[in-house]
């Protein structure tokens, strides 16, 4: 499986919600982009509690489901703009259905590994000013998903996104993010261990899993 990048994005932490700051607002990168451990280069976290770290160095929200939010919105100007969601990486052609946790890929130099669903927050709202898309997010699974760094190196956009190794489970990001967030969706006790189990998960989701349980 192979797409295109479209756009590696990054920002830094501006001025949100009054005294709030975030760096959803990101933008292209012009030309290569070390990917580090921690992410890309000149792309920072203003709430370092809830984001980043090495378990969400990365972010991928895939633009198939652009359309999908625009036909929702009644359309928006963020949308025919880049990084939408605050996204690292602009693609299309991959979306939560695709993905397991523990697959592998290729970009540029540098290797990625999925590592959780993104849980959607109130920032997204804030941010398109509308209400009830973090609870069309739970209902329709369409979450996006962190990759932790197991290689660095430099990407650019243009750069292919190719997997080079299959998560051993058949948890994918779509079915992992219905279970742990949906109220919908109540998967059975010996699922949720199993949950706790996989080794690829990110340590954060499944110590919070753990502590439920």
């Amino acid at each position: 499986m192979t797409i295109v990048v479209e756009a590696l994005c990054t920002g830094l932490p501006r001025p949100f919600n009054g005294a709030e700051l975030s760096a959803i607002d990101k933008r292209p990168a012009q030309g290569p982009v070390m990917i580090r451990r921690f992410g890309l280069e000149g792309d920072m976290v203003a709430d370092t509690r809830h984001h980043g770290g090495p378990d969400m160095a990365v972010h991928h929200y895939p633009n198939d489901h652009y359309s999908a939010w625009a036909e929702w919105l009644g359309g928006h100007d963020l949308l025919s703009g880049p990084s939408a969601f605050g996204e690292n990486i602009e693609a299309t052609g991959l979306v939560e259905t695709d993905v397991r946790i523990g697959d592998r890929f290729r970009l540029g130099e540098a290797l990625l590994e999925v590592s959780q669903p993104r849980k959607p927050c109130w920032k997204i709202e804030h941010r398109f000013g509308r209400k009830g898309m973090v609870a069309h997010i739970v209902k329709t699974h369409i979450s996006g998903w962190y990759y932790r760094v197991i290689e660095e190196g430099i990407a650019q956009s243009g750069d292919h996104l190719t997997k080079v190794d299959e998560g051993k489970t058949d948890w994918t990001v779509a079915r992992l993010f219905a279970a742990l967030y949906d109220p919908s969706c109540k998967p059975a006790p010996d699922q949720l261990e199993e949950i706790c189990m996989l080794e690829k998960l990110s340590e954060a989701v499944r110590l919070s899993l753990s502590r439920k349980l």
